[in-house]
């Protein structure tokens, strides 16, 4: 049984550590270049968006360095506590005075340009949660009862589209415990259901999806921003306009540089730039399942899993939107968009990753 025992003389995993600093650093270089126009009207500082964002990469690659190096045990043991702090932010962020509102929704608590959103904190907490709960034994009621509470939260922000990557990834982690196929069906059913009555009593997600599913119904209003997209997309060819050349930053799609910022990339450098980013991404998601198939115990693997499966399907969601196959969710890409909580999150979580990966069991 020896053989099976983790390694603790194992290196972290390099090559994945590698991967997600070259996307971030990518991700800097393009946040710059997709908000210049946008900071400048905005804000007379062609460098507000990129010098914020580089305060954010620096916290997250701290927060990298330190869960890389704490024994990813450690959340197994504060699983409890840490979900339930998150539960106690979402019910605040909904409070009036609190939370700070925008576009209606109530999704960040914060002073002025900056905050934390505990939405995505959220994603992190759960797969934790999930992972020590599950490892412990399957169990229906596990899964349900904290998926719930943790969606309806978030769905009353509201924001559908975080909601989605929360119950998918929950979804991914319940799977890979060994939950039985006709549960999983019959929950990803009443998932899908619950998220169509939700997208259609509402008459601002109702008019992303029937932009969705005829794009060019109202090309001015509820359909511009899909359009200025798909122009991008195009406009980029094979090769691309250049680095600094895109057109559609300058106001036509709205905020460029957080969920939009995938049509920049592929505008400036093509159909060959945005499939080398897209094989980055790929490299990361493999090698976080590498990852999970190594690690030495059940709650290593649930929580491995979780980890990556959340980073590939936002990664996924947010592409997908881009080329007009999903509708538009906001959700911003992994390590590139623009954006404070989800890029700090995002690092955190691949620090737990790494940390797996040093425990790995030899076979």
């Amino acid at each position: 049984m020896r053989k099976f025992l983790p390694s603790q003389s194992s290196r972290i995993d390099r090559l994945l550590l590698l991967a997600v600093l070259l996307l971030v650093g990518f991700g800097v270089a393009m946040v710059f270049d997709a908000s210049v126009a946008d900071a400048t009207r905005t804000f007379n500082d062609k460098f507000f968006f990129v010098k914020r964002q580089m305060v954010w990469v620096g916290l997250g690659i701290a927060s990298m360095v330190v869960t890389s190096f704490v024994n990813y045990k450690f959340w197994e043991k504060v699983s409890v506590p840490f979900f339930g702090v998150t539960i106690l932010l979402l019910i605040i962020v909904l409070i009036p005075g609190i939370g700070v509102s925008a576009l209606g929704a109530s999704r960040r608590i914060g002073i002025g340009v900056w905050g934390i959103q505990p939405a995505e904190i959220a994603k992190l907490s759960l797969v934790v949660f999930l992972s020590a709960s599950l490892s412990r034994g399957i169990s229906l009621i596990r899964f349900l009862v904290p998926v719930a509470l943790v969606s309806f939260l978030i769905v009353i922000e509201p924001d559908l589209g975080t909601t989605t990557i929360v119950v998918a990834t929950a979804f991914a982690v319940f799977f890979a415990s060994g939950a039985p196929l006709a549960q999983i069906g019959l929950l990803g059913l009443s998932g899908f259901l619950t998220a169509l009555v939700l997208a259609i009593t509402s008459q601002y997600r109702r008019e992303r999806l029937l932009t969705f599913i005829n794009p060019n119904a109202d090309p001015v209003n509820s359909s511009y921003h899909i359009k200025q997209i798909l122009i991008a997309l195009g406009s980029g060819g094979l090769w691309g306009l250049g680095i600094g050349q895109s057109r559609q930053k300058y106001l036509y799609i709205p905020e460029p540089a957080t969920d939009s910022i995938f049509a920049i990339i592929a505008e400036e450098l093509g159909f060959a730039g945005a499939a080398v980013l897209i094989l980055v991404f790929l490299f990361v998601i493999l090698r976080g399942f590498k990852i999970a198939l190594s690690a030495p115990d059940q709650f290593a693997r649930l929580l491995a899993i979780g980890m990556i499966s959340w980073f590939a399907i936002q990664t996924l969601v947010n592409l997908a939107a881009m080329v007009a196959l999903l509708p538009l969710t906001g959700i911003p890409l992994p390590l590139v968009s623009y954006g404070g909580s989800s890029l700090l999150v995002t690092f955190a979580a691949m620090g737990i990753l790494l940390n797996i990966s040093k425990h790995r069991a030899t076979m």
